[in-house]
């Protein structure tokens, strides 16, 4: 393997970071690793505690592709141990513990998925459960004498919870130790992580000095926010990603569904997407802000969908959405209409009246009935009735009287 220069692969590693620990010490790590001619072990952590995965754990999972695509050994650490005991980052309640089968069927789903964004050939998949099973309880006392109560309180979450009176439990106050604990067992040169994660990163290294090793560098990448975030005084402002608040952008989900959610963003939000998910360079994201932002968005949901499926789904999804929504299409709805998606397990479909109030469309049940016998309802350009009528998944140009529209995306 021919590695690029350190200073050459830190300006690519370096894109879009929140912490670097340290650069120095990185630095070092590549310079040794290029004149020895071997990779540098890179790990990242996920905890399945859900079933998918989704564009907020792309931008890490992209940072790990650049460290694999410059030569270096990715290391996907599934923690099927440690999601039985639940991260604390940025809670503030204690998480609730998840079974053991809905654990392994989680991970299934991680291994399929993450190899969407990563090579397949080219990345090592662990379980720390492989270690941290067989560790007796005085292999937990040893190691939690490394590290004080106080450092421990230290985090914000934690400091935040003892001020508003709310418990911390004890095993809670063991994850970070865990967490670091797998970066001893892997020999780990770099850990990756959300920026909510940097103390348990810190705590990692801490960990590997108390165990005479070479301690690991730390990179956080920011939280990417969910796709009803908006833009007040410059900055963006929403929740993070998350398919319990229902403003996700899944990784197995259809073309369509992931075309038309990209299209619904803002156009502040569309820049910030682009700065932690497209593989573009920065000289060809610069020519995009000088076009229209509507071409550039288009470009975006392309790029991304093409990732996840391939170019012709993602060419295909461009046809749909425009001819949903497009400029003279029967029935497009102006350009700056709301979006809405979602998410129901009804085999039916999502029932309309409530998509027209949760969009609002209607103020109430009882107006969106009436506007619906009154003819008064148009879902892509059909006239609705029937105050029983399901949306099946899909993308819908609603119309509500003569001026009120919605994009409402079933997924």
């Amino acid at each position: 393997m021919v590695f690029l220069d350190p200073k050459s692969q830190l300006k690519i590693l370096k894109r879009g970071i929140v912490n670097l620990e340290i650069e120095a010490d990185l630095h070092e790590k590549l310079t040794k690793s290029k004149k020895t001619n071997t990779p540098l072990k890179i790990k990242a952590g996920f905890d399945p505690t859900a079933p998918d995965l989704h564009l907020g754990h792309v931008v890490l999972l992209a940072k790990m592709r650049q460290f694999q695509q410059l030569g270096h050994e990715i290391i996907f650490l599934i923690g099927d141990f440690t999601a039985r005991i639940g991260d604390p980052s940025g809670r503030n309640s204690s998480r609730p513990p998840l079974s053991t089968e809905a654990i392994d069927a989680n991970a299934k789903t991680y291994k399929r998925q993450v190899f969407k964004i990563l090579d397949e050939k080219k990345t090592k998949v662990e379980f720390n459960s492989k270690w941290l099973s067989p560790m007796s309880f005085d292999d937990v006392i040893r190691l939690s004498s490394k590290y004080s109560v106080a450092r421990m309180i230290e985090r914000e979450d934690f400091k935040n919870r003892l001020r508003d009176g709310k418990p911390i439990a004890m095993h809670e106050l063991l994850y970070p130790l865990v967490q670091g604990y797998d970066s001893i067992e892997l020999c780990a040169d770099v850990e990756l992580g959300g920026r909510d994660q940097l103390f348990n990163l810190l705590v990692g290294r801490d960990l590997m000095r108390h165990f005479d090793m070479e301690p690991q560098c730390i990179m956080t990448v920011p939280i990417l926010e969910g796709i009803d975030a908006r833009e007040e005084n410059g900055e963006i402002i929403g929740d993070k990603m998350s398919k319990s608040l229902n403003n996700y952008i899944g990784v197995e989900e259809d073309a369509n569904s992931q075309f038309g959610k990209l299209m619904s963003i803002t156009d502040a939000l569309m820049w910030r997407y682009y700065e932690l998910l497209s593989e573009k360079s920065e000289a060809e994201i610069s020519m995009l802000k000088e076009g229209h932002p509507k071409d550039a968005k288009v470009a975006l949901a392309l790029e991304i969908v093409s990732r996840f499926h391939n170019e012709k789904e993602a060419l295909d999804a461009k046809d749909q959405f425009d001819s949903l929504f497009g400029s003279g299409k029967r029935g497009a709805i102006p350009k700056d209409s709301p979006s809405f998606t979602f998410i129901h397990d009804n085999p039916k479909g999502f029932l309309l009246i409530n998509a027209l109030v949760e969009s609002s469309l209607a103020p109430s049940n009882a107006e969106a009935k009436r506007l619906l016998r009154q003819g008064a309802i148009l879902v892509n350009g059909n006239r609705i009735e029937d105050i029983q009528h399901f949306l099946a998944k899909g993308d819908y140009a609603i119309r509500a009287g003569k001026k009120r529209w919605a994009m409402v995306i079933i997924s």
